[in-house]
């Protein structure tokens, strides 16, 4: 008889959030988790992705799903099209996602431009698609440019943290509007270890690391 396998785990986690809030430290530690992912014995790739690939310009900190341009709306939507179905065709695998569509609503509104991801969370929803909403206290900003800065690319991005204060509540207002399950943390404390056990122990609280059908 062979040996009985556990259960499979294939959680849908959307990390969101502004800046200097350790989404794409997070995700990295989730995807190594043993209760997100299972025991390993040894690594191996899995899928972590994001929204905020500068795919469709060829420099460096170009454009893409989230900042994308009027023109590009339909390449940007298509993109999105994309994603949904591959979710959809691998439906029983984990998907860790470093920023989405509510990355996308908050950017397109600060130019003006209204975008409804409705139909998209529809498709998100039945395959257990959950958000996680990374937060910080207003004081504990500066600390955590101070950090930043040292490793950045472009540490110019980090001048003024009002924009990242103002943008938090933009989120929070979008994260209003969604149908998704979804989970506040506070990363006030730069604690990334104590971050992935609360989302892991929420995420099994919640019947979602594994695939309902």
């Amino acid at each position: 008889m062979p040996p009985k396998l556990p259960p499979k785990l294939c959680p849908k986690i959307i990390l969101e959030g502004t800046r200097l809030t350790h989404k794409t430290d997070i995700a990295f530690k989730l995807n190594e988790h043993p209760q997100i992912v299972g025991p390993r014995k040894y690594r191996y790739h899995a899928p972590i992705i994001s929204a905020e690939w500068c795919g469709f310009t060829n420099f460096p900190w170009g454009r893409g799903l989230i900042n994308f341009e009027p023109q590009e709306e339909e390449m940007a939507m298509e993109t999105y099209r994309t994603w949904a179905r591959l979710f959809e065709l691998l439906k029983y695998y984990s998907w860790i996602v470093d920023r989405f569509h509510l990355s996308t609503i908050v950017y397109q509104l600060r130019q003006g431009r209204h975008y409804d991801f409705k139909w998209l969370e529809e498709r998100l929803a039945p395959l257990g698609f959950c958000i996680v909403f990374c937060t910080r206290t207003k004081e504990s900003f500066a600390r955590a440019r101070e950090k930043r800065v040292k490793i950045s690319g472009e540490p110019k991005q980090y001048g003024d943290l009002s924009v990242f204060i103002e943008e938090q509540e933009k989120f929070r207002k979008a994260l209003s509007t969604s149908t998704l399950p979804h989970l506040e943390v506070d990363m006030s404390n730069d604690d990334v270890e104590l971050a992935c056990q609360t989302i892991a122990d929420w995420l099994k609280e919640n019947d979602l690391l594994r695939f309902r059908t």
